[in-house]
């Protein structure tokens, strides 16, 4: 079997483990009352109180399958990596459906796990030989040493990543849509450097590269299968057991290619809604005054009348012409 047609054969696995799994696990939630509990400002998504959460175990699975099947350093180290952060973001909605509350963990105990978290994955960063201390500049800039610096900077990627995509979770299928975009980019960038590596006779870095690979189709293929059920009207949400995992998974995607310095173009939806919501809170604080309707930006669209689907449509669109400007520029590293 090919490369290529393995990574299809993930892919199409991963798709149908989730779309398996999904009815057994929305029937589990209920039945467990793990209902979503909105946020109060949230006025327009009232009606959604009470759906169930928690619903990124749907798309976790199947990454969790194929990184078993590859068993690399990579792939272990990357699931390992992405079902801590799900973890830490299990209890943020465990505490928030235990209680009937907006808050789960406060915010330094969420700072306290991510920091605990980063640092386990940019120390992997820094003593994989596949990996190494260089941050490579694109546009053919070369690289740059940065040794021991490697481990905050990928520390700071992971934090940023995963709050990010945190903040993007805020309609019916924009978190698990935008990340199509995403890890599709990543899935061709990663097999291209796999296929450098093979050429050039690296061995070993072809081997993880290639196990990264499959991890990313494998959490394309788990969103495609969750989408089913969490296209507006969603009939499960992933909660911050999913959004954690998923933006953990993303900084991972990038960390472990050794592709930081393309996230933000790659992820610019994600990067978007921080971006949003920094402006939104300086601009008050100096001013008095919101830049947007609310915060972050795809609330902003939705108060000027536009759908979900129809957000959800644009930020896809608009991460998958990134993407491909990603792809373009990443051949210049």
């Amino acid at each position: 079997m090919t490369p290529g047609i393995k990574l299809l054969v993930y892919l199409v696995v991963s798709a149908v483990c989730a779309l398996a799994v999904a009815p057994f696990a929305v029937r589990l939630l209920r039945k467990l009352k793990a209902g979503q509990t909105v946020l109060g400002y949230v006025v327009q998504h009232e009606h959604k109180s009470g759906t169930p959460t928690m619903g990124g175990v749907i798309f976790l699975l199947p990454v969790a399958v194929v990184c078993a099947v590859e068993a690399t350093a990579f792939s272990l180290v990357a699931l390992a990596v992405t079902l801590g952060f799900a973890a830490l973001g299990f209890l943020d909605d465990f505490i928030k459906i235990k209680f009937r509350r907006n808050l789960g963990l406060k915010a330094y105990q969420k700072v306290i796990g991510q920091l605990g978290l980063s640092a386990i994955a940019a120390y992997f960063c820094f003593a994989s030989p596949s990996v190494g201390t260089e941050l490579f500049l694109p546009f053919g800039g070369g690289s740059a040493e940065l040794s021991y610096g490697i481990i905050p900077f990928v520390m700071l990627v992971y934090i940023a990543t995963t709050n990010s995509v945190n903040l993007t979770d805020g309609l019916d299928g924009l978190a698990a849509t935008t990340s199509l975009g995403y890890f599709l980019t990543f899935a061709v960038f990663t097999f291209l450097a796999f296929s450098d590596a093979a050429d050039t006779g690296r061995g070993e870095d072809a081997e993880q590269l290639f196990s990264l690979s499959a991890f990313c189709v494998a959490v394309l293929g788990g969103l495609l299968g969750y989408l089913v059920f969490n296209s507006n009207p969603a009939s499960v949400m992933m909660g911050d057991t999913g959004s954690l995992g998923l933006g953990a998974a993303a900084a991972t995607a990038a960390a472990f290619s050794r592709a930081e310095l393309l996230l933000p173009l790659a992820g610019i939806m994600f990067v978007w809604s921080s971006i949003s919501v920094i402006m939104q809170v300086l601009a008050f604080k100096l001013t008095g005054r919101r830049v947007f309707g609310m915060a972050p930006f795809h609330h902003h669209l939705e108060m000027k009348g536009y759908s979900e689907p129809r957000i959800c449509a644009l930020y896809l669109a608009l991460t998958v012409i990134a993407g491909a400007l990603t792809l373009i520029f990443a051949r210049a590293i």
